[in-house]
């Protein structure tokens, strides 16, 4: 990338409502942004790569898949694949397939924390509608290593979960509509950097070390070892602070903010429900064959006992099909329930 005195690494992350918010914020920005865009947006990792085609067509930046290795050039749109992370390794695309984050991947925190890293005060978060908390990290480390960060107005976004999650943690947004914050990229894309930047602490740059480096030896995660297991692969969860607020990762590299752990706590329980579900179901169907069976070689004793234990199986099963139905996914509510102090939090356009 060329080497400009404004902030040229723009990273933008969205998840539910986040299509026509991506769509309006690209559809806005100008030919000629002096600036690489990034952009990551939570889709499953069976998606086609359709995302890229639309974001394309929204306006004069070229936008297209994201590849490994490539280096990044102002004026154009990298979209994050299904099923991979995307983030910015020194002047370079890169790709991983490493851990998912806050049960997502591609995720926006380890794009967000890759570029910080890489550059420093050059570097733009946006954070557009979506639920939970993801890219709330990412942008405070925007933040503290020079950056700049612009968050859509929650009150004016679909879903605005992410959107009062990065309030919530930084000092400074700058909060608009997707409109405004478009002309806010073009702008901050020429305007000299003034902030000097900070240094990166250890955690950080280990976690961006694990999804840049898969040969290198990981010395496992920060802080202590909680009473909590991870929802994604059952391991011992390590608890740290981060600035205020409590994080949890594992051995292998998940990591959860409390919000998003609660969210992918309700999938695993629902998970063992249907486990549960599905082996009563197979059970009653056995007895039922060896009801079947003992009748008719007489055993009617070994029948009557057979068909008692089918009808405490099937009473159980009705309760855990009723209990199952009772489970509800958390689906924003606790991000979006952050201090309505936030609203005001920092400058509006």
């Amino acid at each position: 990338m060329e080497d400009l005195s404004g902030r040229d690494l723009v990273v933008v992350a969205a998840s539910a409502g986040g299509v026509e918010a991506l769509r309006t914020l690209l559809g806005e920005i100008p030919a000629g942004l002096r600036a690489a865009v990034l952009v990551v947006l939570h889709i499953s990792p069976r998606s086609g790569s359709a995302l890229a085609g639309i974001l394309d067509r929204a306006g004069p930046l070229k936008a297209a898949s994201a590849e490994h290795g490539e280096i990044l050039e102002h004026g154009r749109v990298y979209v994050a694949p299904p099923d991979h992370h995307l983030l910015v390794g020194g002047e370079q695309v890169a790709l991983s397939r490493g851990p998912r984050h806050h049960g997502h991947r591609p995720a926006a925190d380890p794009l967000f924390l890759s570029a910080a890293l890489a550059g420093g005060p050059r570097t733009l978060g946006v954070v557009l509608s979506g639920t939970l908390d993801d890219g709330a990290r990412g942008c405070a480390t925007v933040e503290r290593l020079g950056g700049a960060v612009a968050v859509q107005d929650p009150d004016h976004s679909a879903f605005d979960g992410m959107p009062r999650a990065a309030l919530a943690v930084t000092r400074r947004p700058y909060v608009g509509s997707v409109k405004a914050i478009a002309r806010w990229i073009a702008r901050e894309s020429v305007t000299p950097v003034e902030a000097e930047a900070a240094t990166a602490d250890a955690e950080t740059e280990r976690e961006v070390s694990l999804f840049l480096s898969a040969t290198q030896p990981d010395p496992g995660p920060d802080g202590r070892l909680s009473v909590f297991t991870c929802p994604d692969c059952n391991g011992p969860l390590f608890e740290a602070d981060d600035r205020g607020r409590p994080r949890y990762a594992c051995l292998v590299g998940h990591a959860w903010s409390i919000e998003s752990m609660v969210d992918g706590q309700s999938e695993a329980v629902e998970r063992a429900f249907w486990v549960a579900i599905l082996r009563l179901e197979e059970r009653i169907r056995i007895m039922d064959r060896m009801v079947v069976s003992t009748e008719g070689k007489g055993q009617l004793n070994s029948a009557r006992r057979l068909r008692e234990r089918a009808r405490q199986d099937k009473d159980a099963l009705r309760t855990l099909r009723e209990l199952q139905m009772k489970i509800k996914s958390v689906d924003g509510g606790l991000s979006s329930g952050h201090d309505e102090a936030s609203r005001g939090h920092g400058h509006r356009g």
